[in-house]
């Protein structure tokens, strides 16, 4: 019953979360009704900025910590939107909403479960439940910018929408910022150093460059030309053009290594913009990932970013709804879903932390 119960205000809560805008840096209220249902199930939390996060009541500090997570922000509803974005309603047990999928759903689904094994005694980990602000953005207040006054954590569940299998690995991110030059001139006049056709070439290297690492979880990091600037009117050869390259990072490669090598061989003047996000990754043998296994859920790398990367410790992403839902138009997450997700979520656990 209690089980029931749970999910019941859970998909309450959920629904009240999308009816409420909370783009990345604007989460306060959406914080004020996450403290809400700590404050009904009479469960002493913390709130730093729009985090909200709380212990189990039996915390010992001898013992590891598993630390339970999802966020509760959105993107900004893009324009294909046919239904208000931030009205929750069923449709054919589809719950409508910005924020349903990604990565509402899991929110809810973890704060059940959380509270769900809230009152239980002698776990084998602590629980800790944390629901994080900023991630959409990678903000500074987002579970990054949190971790410092957070306990140590062993091993974490992030709550993302993966259709309750195993993520056991995430490809990491680098964006780099390049440059190709060439000599300014008139349109008019010759000249063989035309900074655009230059970035033809370039281009072609960026297709065709291979890095030797793969993966057996994420498979090979991926490298893409997303951006391109050069030029201000017509009778004018620029000096340079500007490229944006995204590259997605397999576990075989730290951040660190990838801006290394591309600035060693790229054919022009390549920069990062930043190292923070990291590849994740839980060994397949570990036993919060072992139990998923022996419910019949299956391991896959992820290539989309999440919280994760702010992790040090092995971490596992893990949460109802499916992923190409997110930051699409119209966007849904199934009822039978997040039932479903809650009860996977405690047999998951009960199999990791519960004594018997």
């Amino acid at each position: 019953m209690m089980q029931e119960k749970l999910t019941e205000k859970a998909l309450d809560l959920l629904k009240q979360l999308i009816s409420i805008q909370s783009f990345s840096g604007e989460e306060d209220k959406t914080a004020n009704a996450i403290e809400d249902w700590f404050k009904a199930f009479g469960i002493p939390f913390e709130r730093i900025h729009n985090n909200v996060f709380a212990k189990n009541k039996y915390w010992d500090e001898n013992k590891p910590t598993l630390l339970l997570n999802s966020h509760h922000d959105t993107v900004k509803p893009n324009k294909a939107y046919t239904k208000d974005p931030f009205y929750p309603h069923v449709e054919e047990g589809k719950l409508y909403g910005l924020g349903s999928n990604d990565a509402g759903g899991c929110l809810v689904s973890l704060l059940a479960t959380f509270t769900y094994f809230y009152e239980i005694e002698n776990l084998n980990h602590n629980l800790l439940m944390v629901a994080s602000m900023e991630e959409e953005n990678a903000g500074e207040n987002s579970l990054r910018g949190l971790l410092p006054s957070l306990p140590k954590i062993d091993v974490a569940i992030v709550g993302e929408p993966t259709l309750m299998q195993l993520a056991i690995a995430e490809k990491g991110l680098v964006v780099f910022d390049a440059v190709v030059k060439g000599t300014p001139s008139h349109a008019a006049h010759p000249n063989d150093n035309n900074s655009i056709y230059n970035t033809i070439e370039v281009l072609e290297w960026f297709k065709n460059y291979k890095f030797e690492k793969t993966s057996k979880a994420l498979g090979d990091v991926k490298m893409t030309v997303t951006q391109i600037n050069g030029g201000s009117q017509h009778n004018v050869v620029p000096s340079q053009v500007e490229l944006v390259v995204d590259v997605r990072v397999n576990d075989a490669y730290s951040n660190k290594e990838i801006a290394d090598l591309l600035k060693s061989q790229a054919p022009c003047e390549i920069k990062e913009r930043g190292l923070k996000l990291n590849s994740s990754k839980i060994d397949r043998d570990h036993p919060l990932v072992q139990s998923g296994i022996a419910l019949g859920r299956t391991t896959y790398g992820s290539p989309t970013l999440s919280d994760q990367a702010a992790l040090t410790c092995q971490s596992l992403k893990l949460g109802p709804g499916d992923s190409t839902r997110s930051h699409s138009a119209n966007e849904y997450i199934y009822v039978h879903e997040i039932e479903e997700g809650i009860d996977l979520y405690i047999k998951i656990l009960e199999g990791f932390i519960k004594q018997n």
